[in-house]
C-alpha cells in the first residue's frame, strides 16, 4: 500500500510541475516479478517469453510462463555437452578413441584399396599448417607403405548415416550452419570460396578447390556494398554464385558446405596420395550404414541396431583432448561437434545414432528430476525446430548438473559475459560482465539464454529465459539481456 501510495504521489508531483508522469510512477508494478513483466512488455505484441530464476535452493525467484515450451535453438547443445560428462570419461587425456584411422585392404587382382575410417572425430583437418590430428600423417603412412593403390574410400559406417536432424531447415543444409554429420569429418565438412572483385561489369574471380562445380552469375560494380549469395540443392554438386562486389572492395571468404562428408575426406585424401607420388588407379568411393528405423528419433521402431567393430589400422590419430573440442562446442555454438558429440555417446551405449544419444539425454533428464513434458529432442545441436524445452525444465537441469563432479568443469565450457564466446560483446559495461556464464541461442524467430549468473549479493543464480515466436524485424536479446539485470540487481 506504501509503495502505490508513494507512486501516486510521484504521479501528482510529475502533473504539478507540468510534466508527463513517466510509465513505472503511471503503473508502478510492485513485485520484482512485475517490473521484469513490464520490461519484457516493452518489446511489443507477438513474442511469448518463458522465463524461470532460481536461487542456490532451488527457489524461484522469478517464474514467467515456467512449464510453456519453446524451441531452445542453440541451448539444445547444453544437453549434448552434459550428457558426454555424465557418460563418458578421460577428457584430459589425448583422444585416440576418436581417432581417424587408415586401413589398406586387399582388393581384386591383386590389388589394394585405402580405406580411411572415421570413429567420430570432429577435429580432423588438412589445413597446410596442421600440427596436431592431420590427415596428412595418414597420407604419410600410406605412401610409406605403397606406391599404387586402386580406390580411396571413405568409411563413416561406425554411425548410421543420419546427415541430418529431423526439422532442418533445408535452405541451412548448404550453409556451415547446416553441413552434415558423419562419423568421418575433415575442417569441419566445410569448403572454402573466396570471391574477388575484377573490372567493372565482370564476374568477380572466384577460388575454390574443385570438389565443387561453380556458376559464376556474381557481377563487380563500380561502388556499394558487398552483396554476395550462394545457392546448393541439397547433395547437389553445383554452386550457383549471385549478387554484386565492389571493384575496390576486399576479397569476400564464403564458406560451403559438405553433404557427404566420407567422400569429402577421401577426395581429400586421394589429392594427397598423389602429391606423394602414389598413384590411384580407382576413384573416390563411400561405405555408408543405411539408417534402420530404430536409428529414427522421430520413429524409434525396435531396439538399437548392432554396431560394427573397429579394425587394426595401420595409422590412426590421436586428437587433442575430448575437453577442448567440448569447450569450443559450446563456446562458439558449433553444431556440427554437437551433432558428433550425442553420436559418440550413443556409440558408447547404443549402435551410435541419434535415437540411441536421445534416449540417453531422455534418461539423464529422468535421472536430474526433470518433468518428460519439459522438452523433447529431434537432434544434439539445436538446429531442429522440432526441439522443446521448458524453462522450469531447464533450471531443474541446470542446478543437477550443479551438483555433479562434473560440474564445475562444464560450466567452463559456457561462455562468460562480454568475454568470450557468443557472449563475447553482451553485457559489456554492466555488472554482470564476467558474472554471467550462460549458452545462447538463436534461431528463425527464436533465441534463448540460459547457465547461471552472480548477483549483486554473491549468491549464484540459474536462469533460463527463451523468446519464441518474435515478429519480423523485432530482437529479443537486448531485452532478455536488461532483464536478467534488474534480477541481478535486486538479489
Amino acid at each position: 500500500m506504501t509503495t502505490i501510495l508513494n507512486a501516486r504521489r510521484a504521479a501528482s508531483l510529475f502533473l504539478i510541475l507540468g510534466t508527463t508522469a513517466p510509465a513505472w510512477a503511471q503503473t508502478a508494478p510492485q513485485t520484482l516479478q512485475q517490473r521484469v513483466e513490464a520490461r519484457l512488455a516493452e518489446i511489443g505484441p507477438g513474442t511469448r517469453f518463458g522465463l524461470v530464476v532460481t536461487d542456490e535452493n532451488g527457489r524461484e525467484l522469478i517464474a514467467i510462463a515456467p512449464d510453456d515450451r519453446f524451441i531452445p535453438a542453440s541451448n539444445t547443445k547444453m544437453y549434448s555437452t552434459a550428457l558426454a560428462f555424465h557418460r563418458l570419461s578421460g577428457f584430459d587425456q589425448p583422444d585416440a578413441a576418436s581417432g581417424t584411422a587408415v586401413h589398406i585392404e586387399p582388393a581384386a587382382r591383386g590389388q589394394s584399396d585405402v580405406i580411411l575410417e572415421g570413429r567420430g572425430d570432429a577435429r580432423m583437418s588438412s589445413a597446410a599448417d596442421c600440427t596436431v590430428d592431420c590427415l596428412s600423417t595418414l597420407a604419410d603412412a600410406v605412401a610409406a607403405r605403397t606406391r599404387t593403390v586402386r580406390n580411396v574410400i571413405g568409411d563413416d559406417s561406425i554411425y548410421p548415416d543420419q546427415r541430418w536432424g529431423a526439422g532442418m531447415a533445408w535452405n541451412n543444409i548448404q550453409t556451415r550452419s547446416g553441413t552434415a554429420a558423419s562419423a568421418l569429418t575433415i575442417d569441419d565438412n566445410e569448403l572454402p570460396m573466396l570471391v574477388k572483385p575484377a573490372v567493372i561489369g565482370a564476374a568477380p574471380k572466384i577460388e575454390i578447390e574443385p570438389y565443387y562445380e561453380i556458376e559464376n552469375r556474381a557481377t563487380t560494380v563500380a561502388a556499394g556494398e558487398t552483396k554476395l549469395s550462394f545457392t546448393r540443392e541439397p547433395n547437389g554438386r553445383t554452386v550457383r554464385v549471385t549478387g554484386t562486389i565492389a571493384t575496390g572492395a576486399e576479397p569476400e571468404q564464403m564458406r560451403l558446405a559438405v553433404d557427404d562428408p566420407a567422400h569429402f575426406a577421401a577426395w581429400r585424401l586421394k589429392r594427397m596420395l598423389e602429391a606423394r607420388g602414389v598413384r590411384v588407379k580407382g576413384s573416390v568411393e563411400v561405405r555408408h550404414r543405411p539408417m534402420m528405423p530404430s536409428d529414427d528419433p522421430t520413429v524409434r521402431d525396435g531396439a538399437p541396431a548392432a554396431k560394427p567393430p573397429l579394425r587394426q589400422a595401420l595409422a590412426t590419430l590421436a586428437p587433442a583432448p575430448f575437453i577442448e573440442d567440448l569447450t569450443h562446442t559450446n563456446k562458439v555454438s558449433q553444431n556440427l561437434h554437437a551433432e558428433l558429440t550425442l553420436r559418440r555417446v550413443a556409440y558408447a551405449v547404443g549402435s551410435g545414432s541419434s535415437a540411441d544419444g536421445i534416449a540417453a539425454v531422455q534418461a539423464m533428464l529422468t535421472e536430474a528430476g526433470v518433468p518428460r513434458t519439459a522438452y523433447d529432442f529431434s537432434d544434439g545441436s539445436g538446429m531442429s525446430t522440432y526441439n522443446r524445452v521448458a524453462p522450469r525444465g531447464m533450471t531443474i537441469f541446470l542446478r543437477w548438473i550443479a551438483a555433479q563432479p562434473w560440474g564445475a568443469t562444464w560450466r567452463t565450457t559456457l561462455p562468460i559475459a562480454g568475454i568470450d564466446g557468443t557472449l563475447s560483446k553482451r553485457f559489456k559495461g554492466t555488472a554482470l560482465e564476467g558474472k554471467l556464464f550462460a549458452k545462447t541461442g538463436t534461431l528463425n524467430a527464436s533465441s534463448a539464454l540460459s547457465g547461471y549468473m552472480v548477483a549483486r549479493s554473491g549468491k549464484t543464480l540459474s536462469f533460463s529465459i527463451f523468446a519464441n515466436d518474435m515478429p519480423q524485424g523485432v530482437a529479443a536479446t537486448g531485452t532478455m539481456d536488461a532483464a536478467l539485470e534488474m534480477i541481478a540487481a535486486e538479489n
